[in-house]
């Protein structure tokens, strides 16, 4: 029995550029499939992600910085933090103000102790027989001066003593009238208007102290840290950079002629020069006003051209898609073609 002969070194080698020959053929397919399908329409544009600087929206020094360039981070996370000792202070001031506005509502509600009333109705007592006494000693001193027994003088001083012990007795019923009857509503209005002065105090003091910590408004990542622990920040002064992930945006121009082949909602591929992998997404928004192609996107048949802008929302990105990296986009047209366009 014959053993099988091994391949030689040149049928090694054929074998190895036929599947060069068609891995090229299949790959070349993938890459050419649309063109000349009339229900493919090809742009071109450029990763447009959004991106966002995050800043305090108070001044104070910053004492810790978490992340730095190129860390992902996640919703709600802590990026960095104020030194929040003043605010703290303020906070603590703002919430005896409002418990001493509390107390003095709380006391106008109440009216006056029972002491007090009891100690007012002692008073009308006391001056209730200083008028009784001063009008008996009006009344003898005038009997005495009529017969000749007093003077004048004298007359005047009882008549005096017991118009002034009048004026105390009547005194003394309108305080304890008042004491009785409780503090006025104009004065409880505000009393009540000093404990929502004192609750708003409070509030803003409390989002002094939360705005001292600054949070991740959503996933992405971080391209600049701009700030570090030390550092005396401004209110609005940008800390970091962030670029949102989700979702990933792609900006691209269609001419007018091709307007009414796609429409929101309308399946898009989409492809990278740097990398094989082929990207899902739909067209999210259709400019309804005409621009001149911008030079970015500029080519020689288009330099003249009004075209609308379109924004593509990729469902299935990955860190493949970077700021600003140009792509090309096949809009699938079936179902489309001969609509009238969208927003024009």
């Amino acid at each position: 029995m014959k053993t099988p002969s091994l391949p030689t070194g040149k049928t090694r080698w054929i074998a190895i550029a036929v599947m060069v020959i068609a891995l090229g053929g299949i790959l070349a397919f993938c890459l050419l499939r649309d063109r000349g399908n009339p229900n493919v329409l090809r742009l071109y544009g450029n990763v447009d992600i959004r991106e966002v600087e995050l800043a305090f929206r108070q001044s104070g020094r910053l004492t810790h910085m978490a992340f730095d360039e190129g860390d992902t981070v996640a919703a709600g996370a802590v990026m960095a933090q104020l030194d929040a000792t003043p605010y703290r202070e303020k906070l603590a001031a703002a919430e005896a103000e409002l418990q001493a506005a509390q107390a003095q509502l709380d006391k106008l509600h109440r009216g006056n102790r029972p002491q007090e009333i009891a100690q007012a109705r002692e008073h009308v007592r006391q001056a209730q027989a200083s008028a009784t006494e001063a009008e008996r000693n009006f009344k003898r001193q005038d009997t005495l001066l009529k017969s000749g027994a007093s003077s004048q003088r004298a007359a005047d001083a009882a008549r005096a003593a017991r118009d002034q012990s009048a004026a105390s007795l009547a005194a003394a019923q309108a305080a304890l009238s008042l004491a009785s009857a409780g503090f006025r509503s104009e004065d409880i209005a505000a009393g009540k208007a000093r404990v929502a002065a004192a609750e708003a105090a409070l509030t803003q003091a409390r989002t002094a102290v939360a705005d001292a910590t600054l949070v991740t408004p959503s996933n992405g990542v971080v391209i600049a840290r701009v700030r570090e622990p030390g550092s005396m920040v401004a209110s609005g002064m940008p800390v970091y950079s962030l670029s949102l992930r989700d979702p990933v945006y792609l900006r691209a121009y269609v001419g007018e002629a091709d307007l009414g082949r796609i429409a929101p909602g309308t399946k898009v591929r989409v492809h990278t020069d740097s990398s094989a992998t082929v990207y899902h997404g739909q067209v999210g928004f259709i400019s309804p006003r005409a621009e001149f192609t911008p030079k970015t996107v500029e080519t020689a048949d288009l330099r003249t051209d009004l075209v609308y802008r379109l924004r593509v929302v990729v469902s299935d990105a990955d860190e493949g898609l970077r700021q600003g990296m140009p792509v090309t986009i096949d809009v699938d047209t079936t179902g489309v073609a001969g609509q009238p366009a969208r927003g024009h």
